[in-house]
């Protein structure tokens, strides 16, 4: 089943809205990938695979890539030459490599470009002043030198940076009014897709939330019930366990202290929030019925009535997988974000898969919430079966949890800046 509804985004320029053959783009995304420790090859590409239907719609213009991995200090912060190369082979086409952000080797290889090329520019984390400094808001990133530079050589910005639009920085924010700011394919269906799950779905609406930041996903859960259209929202994984523990069922001390170590120094807020989740609406509340420990590596049921155990929870019992399966089943939409269990070990995946196998046998419209959970539609190959899986993690929870994301604000802005200018600048379509 498709997204309901259609067309551009209301107050962003689309691709729809330019015309940008013979055009030099800034093209900011989001290639942020997890990398074999050894090799340093990705393990994940899916986000590579995500921008090429903005760059086959760019295939008369002169596009200069720029994305971040990782940041400095970890050990996946390294140079973007294996992302490009991997789009080069995505792509079945050449891309060069520039190992420079925006000094003078990256300016005369953008100048240089013909109709049609694609550059591929170093890890914009590189620079000290895109991940160095602290901004509190659009106008500090826009006197950044990097936004500058790269807006010299350029006619147009370009974002698909969706996975990083809860974020701020030069090349994430700062180009709002220095030139025309432009929502990429992915960015578009990215906002209109949860915008569905926001303020349009198709009842009955379920909401199946796990995985460990309870506090995001209970901030999720209060804002869908604020809005009206929710009628049941499952906890499950952490999740679960934690709001089974403010239902009033002993979990037991080493899974008490488990969440509590997760949690950190946010443990207080999400408790508050799992009791007024727990208190306010217990009416639409589907927590797990039964539950897996772990004993010396293998699955072991545990009923609620045999709680508190003194072994780990690592996954939801075949209970819990049965009695959500018709409201699956029956649903006119299904958001899901956060894994059921432990599912990185493969003796505890079992909830998490089947919670998938579901979603992609229901008639309803899916959308999963990315991070883990959208890396596991990836993996399993199920992509096509899913109506719309986000490429972010935490925007995707943002953007649910009703808070304003940065650089979608800063598309709202430049739209208001330049709209009316498309004509004068030779861009409108």
């Amino acid at each position: 089943m498709g997204i309901v509804g259609g067309g551009n985004v209301e107050g962003v320029l689309s691709l729809d809205d330019v015309r940008l053959e013979g055009r030099t783009i800034i093209y900011r995304v989001d290639a942020n990938s997890p990398l074999e420790p050894a090799t340093r090859n990705l393990l994940d590409d899916s986000r590579l695979h995500a921008i090429v239907p903005t760059l086959r719609e760019l295939s008369n213009s002169k596009v200069a890539i720029l994305t971040h991995q990782s940041r400095p200090g970890r050990a996946d912060f390294t140079d973007t030459s294996r992302h490009c190369e991997r789009l080069s082979e995505i792509m079945g086409r050449s891309i060069k490599y520039v190992p420079d952000v925006c000094g003078d080797e990256a300016m005369r290889a953008i100048e240089g470009m013909a109709d049609g090329d694609l550059i591929f520019l170093e890890n914009v984390r590189m620079s000290e002043e895109e991940y160095g400094v602290k901004f509190d808001g659009n106008e500090d990133t826009e006197s950044a030198g990097i936004v500058a530079r790269l807006a010299s050589v350029a006619d147009v910005y370009l974002t698909d940076a969706f996975a990083a639009a809860h974020r701020r920085s030069p090349t994430l924010t700062g180009f709002t009014n220095t030139l025309p700011c432009v929502a990429g394919s992915l960015m578009e269906d990215e906002i209109k897709s949860l915008r569905t799950a926001l303020y349009g779905p198709p009842n009955p609406y379920l909401a199946i939330l796990g995985g460990a930041k309870c506090d995001d996903s209970f901030s999720v859960a209060l804002n869908l019930i604020d809005r009206g259209h929710i009628d049941r929202i499952a906890f499950v994984g952490i999740c679960g366990n934690l709001m089974l523990w403010a239902d009033g069922n002993d979990i037991g001390e080493r899974n008490r202290q488990f969440i509590q170590n997760t949690m950190g120094k946010n443990f207080d807020k999400t408790w508050d929030l799992a009791e007024k989740l727990t208190s306010n609406h217990p009416e639409i509340l589907f927590l797990p019925r039964d539950l897996i420990v772990e004993i010396e590596g293998g699955r072991h049921p545990q009923s609620l009535e045999d709680l508190p155990s003194k072994h780990p929870i690592y996954d939801i019992g075949f209970q819990t997988l049965m009695d959500l399966r018709p409201l699956i089943m029956e649903a006119g939409c299904v958001l899901w974000n956060g894994p059921a269990s432990y599912f990185e070990l493969p003796g505890f995946a079992f909830g998490t898969i089947e919670i998938l196998n579901m979603c992609v046998e229901t008639s309803a419209i899916t959308i999963i919430g990315g991070g883990h959970t959208g890396a596991l539609v990836n993996r399993r190959g199920v992509a096509d079966n899913i109506t719309h899986n986000s490429t972010g993690g935490g925007a995707t929870m943002s953007f649910l949890s009703g808070d304003s994301l940065p650089v979608i604000g800063s598309l709202k802005e430049s739209c208001k800046k330049f709209s009316d200018k498309l004509d004068e600048m030779g861009l409108a379509s």
